[in-house]
């Protein structure tokens, strides 16, 4: 391992990358060594999302330029497809398993083995359990994703990465949504990969998570290369100075603030499953929020606060029961179109899916749930324009344009267009 551990197993040399009114990475560089786990760290915008595309094949030959090289052969990848036969597998931070498949029809899809053009069924249950195995998941692998925790769900995103004999793992805020136990167990696998000789890039914004796990980090800022760093040779105050540019005092300052009346209650709230009716997600939940406060609520993943949110703007399919008041009175919510007319706004946690619509342009999605503001017969352009302007500056979003498409923009710039919607 010593003697690999010297090598680079890959090299990103060069890499620019434009788009319509924005260059998102700028001569960027990138050396990943034998059976390490290289962290690659920066804020929002920084452009680490599209290094990653790039790397996993989303983004074509063609589309950018520099160099890929991978185990000192130069790579043009057209597709995923032929990023993954170079060995390169990228889990996502948005889980992207297909839910009414089976555990072993997403680790083998695309690539079932079969005799004489017939699927080898037992084979590939055989193969999937062994790499369930590997992850540390005992369910069994003909078992529906549906059915899996998020954490359990990654695990198997790591297993098809693993039965595809991956040897850079690419992991994009792969802590996002686990809990305490699951991230344990995530850097267990990590760990064993490494020891194993798999490369391992590793995109966190959480710092303590790369002083703990990585060997190397690299720091992107504003689409530029900042530099590369041994993590037992860098403080974390000095990580943070090349992330932002400048020395920061305290990263979380705590401010004094006077509560006020209770401006928000929620009494006796029951979520009932769609299919299994008698089934209760939420169970008889009350609290309530004062004006000036910002009130947390926390829990295990599945532990029902999902749930509980989605249920009091009536955004689930199944009953709902409960009382939701405001400035003590009660409010009649039916859907989510009520619950924005009481003044509710609704931060989804699946921000693509559920919370920006990527096609559309900053100013559409700013504005796209609070139509009434601009519409007098026909949308007011001059207003629309004037809400959407007003947001961007106020949140900071990185954007050369109202008009450029969410999905353009980097993962957490993304997020403040759905914060200021």
């Amino acid at each position: 391992m010593e003697k690999s551990m010297e090598k680079n197993i890959l090299e990103m040399r060069g890499i620019s990358k434009s788009f319509p009114g924005v260059k998102a990475l700028d001569n960027v560089c990138l050396k990943v060594k034998y059976g390490e786990v290289h962290a690659v760290c920066g804020e929002n915008g920084a452009g680490k999302s599209t290094l990653i595309k790039i790397l996993s094949g989303i983004y074509p030959k063609g589309s950018f330029e520099g160099e890929l090289i991978v185990e000192g052969r130069q790579r043009q990848f057209a597709n995923v497809r032929e990023s993954e036969d170079a060995g390169i597998a990228t889990i996502y931070q948005e889980i992207e398993l297909i839910q009414e498949l089976s555990i072993a029809e997403n680790i083998f899809l695309g690539r079932q083995p079969n005799r004489f053009s017939v699927i080898d069924w037992m084979k590939v249950q055989a193969e999937a359990q062994e790499a369930l195995k590997e992850v540390g998941i005992t369910v069994d692998s003909m078992t529906k994703i549906k059915e899996l925790g998020v954490g359990q769900q990654q695990l198997v995103e790591i297993a098809k990465a693993l039965q595809r004999n991956a040897k850079v793992l690419v992991l994009d805020e792969p802590t996002a949504s686990l809990s305490e136990g699951e991230v344990e167990i995530l850097f267990t696998i990590v760990n064993k990969l490494r020891r194993r000789g798999v490369s391992c890039i590793y995109i966190s914004h959480r710092l303590d998570e790369v002083f703990e796990l990585a060997d190397r980090v690299s720091v992107l800022r504003d689409g530029q290369y900042i530099g590369t760093e041994d993590v037992a040779d860098i403080t974390k105050d000095k990580l943070i100075n090349m992330m932002v540019g400048r020395e920061l005092k305290n990263l979380f300052p705590k401010e004094n603030f006077e509560r006020g009346e209770i401006g928000f209650e929620v009494k006796n709230l029951t979520v009932y499953d769609a299919v299994e009716k008698n089934r209760r997600l939420v169970d008889h939940v009350s609290f309530c929020a004062r004006y000036g406060e910002i009130l947390g609520i926390a829990g295990l993943v599945g532990a029902g606060r999902t749930e509980m949110i989605q249920g009091l703007i009536r955004a689930l399919p199944g009953k709902t029961t409960g009382q939701v008041y405001i400035d003590k009175k009660e409010m009649k919510i039916n859907n989510p179109i009520d619950a924005i007319r009481c003044g509710i706004g609704y931060v989804p946690e699946d921000r693509k899916g559920a919370g920006a619509v990527l096609g559309m342009s900053i100013k559409e999605n700013i504005t796209l749930a609070s139509l009434k503001k601009i519409f007098r017969m026909f949308i007011n352009g001059s207003r629309e324009t004037a809400e959407a302007d007003k947001y961007v500056s106020y949140l900071q979003i990185k954007t050369p344009s109202i008009e450029q498409k969410v999905e353009n923009l980097s993962g957490g710039n993304q997020q403040k267009v759905v914060i200021g919607k």
